[in-house]
């Protein structure tokens, strides 16, 4: 899949446009693509004490930042999607 070997790229490029952003996206795990949907899994995330999910800071406006991201990197369209 071209976008997991591209994942820290367009992490960056996300940077680049919006740090709130790369935040609620850096610690997602690539879980597969299905039907043009690429699905991120943050399981990770809570594997630490406290709250470290950022599920409500996520926002429209951030996927679009990732979306477009890697469009840019990867030249794909895709929707975004949780496991």
């Amino acid at each position: 899949m071209a976008i997991k070997g591209h994942w820290n790229q367009i992490l960056d490029r996300v940077l680049e446009k919006n740090r709130i952003a790369w935040l609620a996206y850096f610690d997602a795990r690539i879980a597969g693509l299905e039907n043009d949907t690429l699905l991120l899994s943050f399981a990770d995330s809570e594997k630490f004490g406290g709250d470290h999910n950022f599920t409500i800071a996520r926002n429209p406006i951030h996927e679009e930042l990732l979306i477009q991201a890697i469009k840019d990197e990867v030249n794909l369209d895709v929707a975004i999607g949780e496991q």
